[in-house]
């Protein structure tokens, strides 16, 4: 044993991932019986939020891997739930945009998703999610801000 890495039960990366699992519990359990995978309910939600994104951007904001959304949105495109387009000044960019079917999937779990974030608010208090949310934001190389 070295002394000088902390205890595991202290260790940001171990204790984050434990958050990480306690966080998608319950998102889980909620996408359960809707046949969409974590991955590709963030992508939907980033789209109902923003709208048509090109898939860069879109990769950036749903915090996955390029080659990770190019499988997910064509996954999703099979579905029906998002419709891709090339740009016609540049035939390499894609744009990727929800379709009434992926909007349905978010609107049908709106409630349910706003459940689960104001449990984790009561379970933290507002104040300490809100800060949560600022520290993670600091150590975060995409976060704006």
């Amino acid at each position: 044993m070295t002394s000088k890495l902390p205890s595991t039960e202290r260790s940001l990366p171990i204790a984050l991932i434990r958050a990480r699992e306690g966080v998608m519990a319950p998102i889980r359990e909620m996408l359960a019986e809707t046949g969409i995978t974590e991955q590709q309910w963030r992508v939907l939600r980033v789209l109902s939020e923003y709208g048509r994104l090109d898939a860069k951007t879109l990769a950036d904001r749903s915090s996955l891997l390029f080659p990770s959304l190019t499988r997910i949105a064509a996954t999703l495109r099979e579905k029906g739930f998002v419709t891709q387009t090339r740009d016609d000044a540049d035939r390499r960019r894609h744009f990727i945009e929800i379709t009434p079917s992926g909007q349905k999937i978010i609107d049908d779990r709106a409630d349910e998703a706003a459940r689960i974030v104001e449990w984790f608010k009561a379970t933290l208090g507002a104040d300490d999610y809100e800060t949560l949310l600022n520290l993670l934001a600091r150590i975060d190389p995409g976060a704006k801000g």
